[in-house]
Parts: structure tokens; C-alpha cells; sequence
């Protein structure tokens, strides 16, 4: 099977490449844009790709002729999507219409991330058939771009995620367990809310979960993120437990305690029944995927 992946420069996409490297029986094609930064290039194609330019997207599609495309890139920042609005729509809903216009055109699986984000967030956990109602432009942005798939695209899958964590060795960002470790580290107290809720991923276990749902070019929407439900006030403090760092550095705080430009939903995390049922998908415990994260920094030392 060949395989193309979007955005392969970020932390998701970067497992996925680690995923398939190892993979013979695929080939895989890995974009992003600009240059290369998972660095050794062996064992996969590299192609520089802009999805907000329609023509790179329908030419490179039409280059390689994939049979899956897993498009794991967007523009993630939440507070920015909520100031910076045009070009949330370019990456977050007019480049998907590319892709689907060129996987369309070239009989290819879509496989695209969504998240946790298109929910208000009123309980949790949930399952595929919550009916989705966002309440930040990132999340109107992702679910715009999930309505459009359901209506045009011939052949697809919605992997929906929430609160990816990992490392790799190039990041264009951090993420919440990196943060917390890191702020704990430095000594200095810190605030963290008590009251939004959600099942944290691992980045392994979400490139299995969309590498499971290619293999058997699965139609529909799957939740794919961690089992395990807790605050994120909860999460940093496991964080601390697991390094050993001074929990008494942790000051509970609440949503409305700390400004942001963008709402965040209170409560979301989601049930695996179907992802489980379905596809085999198995996510690691929490505990488990901070031991992998801690074997991966000590390998960078």
C-alpha cells in the first residue's frame, strides 16, 4: 500500500514516518512545508507540499497516486485560529477541499484529523454520535472541514483526537506534558485549571490508530485518543508523580482564572468502543506512555 502523509514535519506526522519506516510492505510519501525535518530520509520519500496551494496538492496527488492520504496538517494553535481567522480557514477548511478534490480525482482513502475541540464540552467522556457544537474558531474551523469531507469526499475517515502528547527530536512545538515537566523542572509555581477534563494521547498511539484505520481503509468517524479521563489539573500532577517533582509547585486554578483569547471546552475526553471494536486500536495507559516518553528524552541525552 502507499501511503502519503500531510504536515510530516509535525510531532504526529513524524510517528507516523517512524511507523511506516519500519513498515516493507508500504511505501510511504511524507509532505510538509518546506524542507525535510524528521532528518534521515531512508526508507520513505520526502516531497515538499503547501496544501493551501490547490495546484502543488492536486499535482503532487497525481505524482504519487497514493491509495490512502492521512492529513495531519493544520493550523493547531487555538488562541491564534480565534485572531488570526483567514488563514485558519486556508489550513483548516479550504486546503482540505484540495485534498479532497485530489484524492477524489485519484481514487484515494482520506483519512483526515479532527478533534476534540468541535464539542462544547458540557460532559464527557464521549462517543462518535455527540452531536458537535463548537465554541472557538478552531474547533468551527475543524468541523467545517468535517462537514465538507461527509459531503464530497468519495472515500474517507474522521480520526478525532484530543490532547496529543510526545516528543520528537525537531519540534515546532511544545505540548502539555513536555510544558508541565519543563515548568516543574525550572522550580517556579504554576497555575493549572481544575476544571476542563479530557483523555490525553499519546502520539504513538494516535499514528497507530490512523495507520489501523488506512490498513483497512475504514469509512466513518473514529475516536482515537487515550482511555484514561482526568483534569488536566490531575494530568500535570501524575506528570509531577512520575518525574518526582515538587507537587507543591501546583496552584489550582479555574478556566475563567486563566485568560485566554480562545474558549476551551470544560469537558470532552472520549470513549473507544468503536476504534476498539472496529480496528483492534489498544492506546497505552497514561502512566505507560510517560515511561515511553522518559525512555525517549533519556535517548536524546
Amino acid at each position: 500500500m502507499k501511503v502519503l502523509i500531510t504536515g510530516s514535519n509535525g510531532l504526529l506526522g513524524q510517528k507516523l514516518i517512524d511507523y511506516y519506516k519500519i513498515q516493507s510492505e508500504h511505501q510511504l510519501i511524507a509532505t510538509a512545508k518546506g524542507n525535510n525535518r524528521y532528518g534521515n530520509a531512508d526508507g520513505f520519500i520526502y516531497q515538499s507540499l503547501d496544501i493551501t496551494k490547490r495546484e502543488e496538492v492536486l499535482d503532487v496527488i497525481g505524482k504519487y497516486l497514493p491509495d490512502v492520504v492521512i492529513n495531519t496538517a493544520a493550523m493547531t494553535n487555538v488562541d491564534a485560529c480565534e485572531s488570526e481567522k483567514e488563514l485558519c480557514d486556508s489550513l483548516n477548511i479550504e486546503a482540505v477541499g484540495y485534498l479532497v478534490a485530489a484524492c477524489n480525482a485519484n481514487n484515494a482513502h482520506l483519512v483526515h484529523l479532527s478533534t476534540d475541540f468541535i464539542f462544547e464540552g458540557t460532559h464527557g467522556p464521549i462517543d462518535e454520535l455527540e452531536k458537535p457544537n463548537p465554541i472557538s474558531y478552531y474547533g468551527l474551523s475543524k468541523l467545517k472541514a468535517e462537514e465538507f469531507i461527509q459531503a464530497e469526499s468519495k472515500s474517507w475517515a474522521i480520526a478525532r483526537t484530543v490532547l496529543v502528547y510526545g516528543i520528537v527530536s525537531d519540534m515546532s512545538r511544545s505540548n502539555i506534558v513536555l510544558w508541565a515537566k519543563g515548568a516543574l523542572e525550572s522550580g517556579k509555581p504554576i497555575n493549572v485549571v481544575s476544571d476542563q477534563f479530557r483523555t490525553p494521547t499519546l502520539a504513538e498511539d494516535l499514528a497507530i490508530g490512523c495507520a489501523l484505520i488506512a490498513a483497512q481503509k475504514a469509512s466513518g468517524i473514529y475516536n482515537i485518543s487515550g482511555r484514561d479521563f482526568m483534569s488536566v489539573f490531575d494530568l500535570v500532577y501524575r506528570v509531577a508523580n512520575f518525574w518526582k517533582l515538587d507537587k507543591n509547585l501546583l496552584n489550582i486554578s479555574t478556566s475563567e482564572g486563566i485568560k485566554q483569547p480562545a474558549r476551551r471546552p470544560p469537558i470532552t475526553g472520549f470513549r473507544l468502543d468503536k476504534a476498539v471494536k472496529d480496528l483492534g486500536y489498544n492506546p497505552r495507559s497514561f502512566e505507560e506512555g510517560l515511561a515511553l516518553l522518559d525512555q525517549q528524552l533519556k535517548a536524546q541525552i
